[in-house]
Parts: C-alpha cells; structure tokens; sequence
C-alpha cells in the first residue's frame, strides 16, 4: 500500500512539474525509492522515545517536499519524529514578490506532520535565502522593510497555532565567519543578505542591523507560542559566535524572548581532529544552557571532499553528537542532519549525508545509532 501511494504521488508530482507549477526533483530510482533498505537495529525515533523519555533531546532529518515526494519520505518518516523542510519555509518560495504569497508546500508539510505527529522547524524565513526581489540592487529600505513586514507577519499569524510548529528559526546567517554582519551584493545570483539595507542601530556598541530586531519584534508579537531561534553557519570562529552572544544579549535588553540558537555544521570530515573544535563546541552549548537558551545542530553534514572515507565521516558525525548528548542535562539539544542521501540532496558531490544513492544506510547511519542507544553520561545543572 505504501509503495503504490508514494508511486501515485511521485506521478503527480512529475505532470505538476511538466505544467511548471513545481521545479522536477532530482532523478531517482523509483523501485529504490518505494522500497529503500532498512537498517539494522532500532529506528532513530524508538531509540529516542525510549533512551531520552524527559523530552529534551530531538533527532531529526531534513528534505523538501518535492524530494520528498521522489522518494526521501519514507526514510524520513521511518526514521525521523523532527523535520526541517529545506527550503519550503523560506520567504523565495512562499512570498517571491510583494503581495504573492504560496503557501502550498509549507502547508503541505504541516498537514502530513500532522498525521505523522512528527514536530516541524520552521526554517530561514528571514535569511539570505531570499525572493530576487530582494535581491535586486535598486531596492530601497523603505521597499524592504515593507516586504519584510508584509512577508513575516503573515507567516507567524498563519503557523502560530499550529502545534506541529515547535521552532521558527526568525533570522538565519546573519553573521559571516570573520565577525562581520553578513550584508547585500550586487546583481541577485550571490549568497547575501539585502535586509541590512534596513540600516544598523548605532545606538548599541554591537550596531545590529535592524532588521534582526524587526523580525524578533514581529515574531514575539505573532507568534508567541513558537520557540524562536538565532540559526548560524560557519564553524567554531570566535568572532563570530561572540557577535551571536551579543545578539541574544541585545535583543534580550529590548525586552525580546530568544528561546535558542542553533548552529548549521556543514563541516568537512575530520572536524573532530582540528585542534580545539570539539571543546569549543562544548562552551558554546554551556553557554547557551546556562543563558536558558537551547542548543540545536541544524543542519549536520560530514563534508568527504577528497576522498571517500566512509569511515571517518561517521566518526565526524558521532563526535559532535557524542558533545550534545553530553549536556541534554542541562537543556535541550537536537540534532537534525541536513537531508536524507547523496542521491538528493545539496552538494551531492561532497557525499555528506548518512544514506548512499538508494538509502542504503552509511556507516555514520550507525554511528548515530549507536550513540543513541549508548549515550555517554549526562553533564548536570
């Protein structure tokens, strides 16, 4: 049954593609994608309902609707009770222009979530992933702020109650690697971020952009029920993670919530081994538990760049969920990799995901496992 209902949907989405109305996901093998193989052992979400009963450890998987649809959705269901829509949830997809508004593959994840009783973060509605509207250099601040507003209110009004909604990630990669605060560029192809066009709060020695503050502004405002999350990429640069510390601490004196911060870690294989990454990893999650926020890996990839070292991609992904288990004593962590196999996925040629071409689980699908069924002793408050 589940196979001829994944088949039928797959054919939908393949005619609503030839009518231009959704992008044609990846080509996949469809007797694979009905049928993918499973894994030995438990599955990720038993593991957790059983070894993590207090509620304070999430495990979770990332895909789009469409890639979902083509396949990665029994995996995801099977295994996952956390989902990050992809991109499905970000302002290019649902409000590509002023006054157009999409909302069909955002609701399409909370109604089948729904079903599922899986949980949703609601992923980079303000972020660098932005319309080309935006995008375009002749943008005023009056016309983006405008969007902004039109844009985010209308999302935190339509998702604030909905339970399935646990987390909205209100900004996401505001930040670039040095420290600085990640800004515009010209034309509309690059990675950036217009919305500083908004301008900068001098009156604060940290000068964030205002539209941080906006979207934290409407967000507490509209969406009161949502755990609201700073989301950062990069690695463990200090510049860059005390500019995050200063952010919570600013919004926070202009009386704003910040529930948690969340950290991307797409990282190459051999992290771990790279001087004091994993300790570094460690104090920033103290902090954010110790400043009552929680702490979430958002996006987890094991870059293999050079070669395939199955081995030591699971060995990466371990050590860094090996640190979170670490302190669910003292807050809540979750860890969510970011999509299902290197057969769909970004950056398919870095092969950074815990599923071959086909599901078959990876080595580092057990390393997680593993981990989950032994977790290492709990840090206490």
């Amino acid at each position: 049954m589940i196979s001829k209902t994944f088949r039928f949907l797959y054919c939908i989405a393949i005619m609503l593609s030839v009518l231009g109305c959704v992008e044609p996901a990846r080509s996949v093998n469809l007797s694979t994608a009905d049928n993918p193989p499973i894994p030995q052992g438990r599955r990720y979400k038993d593991i957790v309902k059983d070894k993590f009963p207090e509620g304070n450890v999430y495990i979770g998987g990332t895909t789009g609707w469409k890639r979902y649809v083509a396949g990665d959705g029994i995996v995801l269901d099977r295994e996952f009770s956390y989902v990050t829509p992809e991109n499905d949830f970000k302002q290019r997809i649902i409000n590509p222009r002023p006054g157009v508004f999409k909302w069909s593959l955002a609701d399409n994840w909370v109604k089948h979530c729904k079903k599922t009783g899986q949980v949703i973060r609601g992923h980079g509605p303000i972020s660098p992933q932005c319309s080309k509207w935006a995008k375009e250099d002749c943008r005023t601040a009056a016309e983006l702020e405008a969007a902004l507003k039109e844009f985010y209110v209308a999302f935190c009004k339509r998702y604030n109650d909905e339970d399935t909604i646990q987390w909205i990630d209100v900004v996401n990669e505001t930040i670039l690697s040095s420290g600085a605060w990640h800004g515009p560029r010209k034309g509309t192809e690059k990675w950036e971020c217009p919305w500083t066009l908004l301008g900068y709060d001098e009156s604060d020695p940290l000068s964030p952009p205002k539209y941080i503050k906006l979207a934290f502004e409407i967000a507490n405002k509209f969406a009161p029920k949502k755990k609201l999350i700073i989301n950062q990429h990069g690695g463990m640069e200090q510049k860059m993670w005390d500019k995050v510390k200063g952010l919570v601490k600013y919004l926070r004196r202009q009386g704003l919530r910040v529930d948690g911060i969340g950290w991307q870690a797409h990282v190459d294989t051999g992290f771990e081994k790279n001087g004091e990454n994993l300790k570094k990893l460690g104090e920033l999650i103290d902090w954010a538990h110790a400043n009552n926020l929680s702490f979430h890996v958002t996006e987890a990839n094991a870059w293999l760049k050079k070669e395939a070292d199955y081995q030591g991609q699971a060995e990466t992904f371990g050590a860094i969920l090996k640190v979170l288990l670490e302190r669910r004593g003292t807050g809540e962590i979750g860890w969510n990799t970011w999509n299902i196999s290197d057969g769909q996925c970004w950056r398919p040629q870095w092969k950074g995901c815990l599923f071959f071409p086909g599901y078959k689980p990876k080595p580092a699908y057990y390393a997680i496992q593993k981990l989950l069924e032994n977790p290492p002793p709990a840090k206490s408050k």
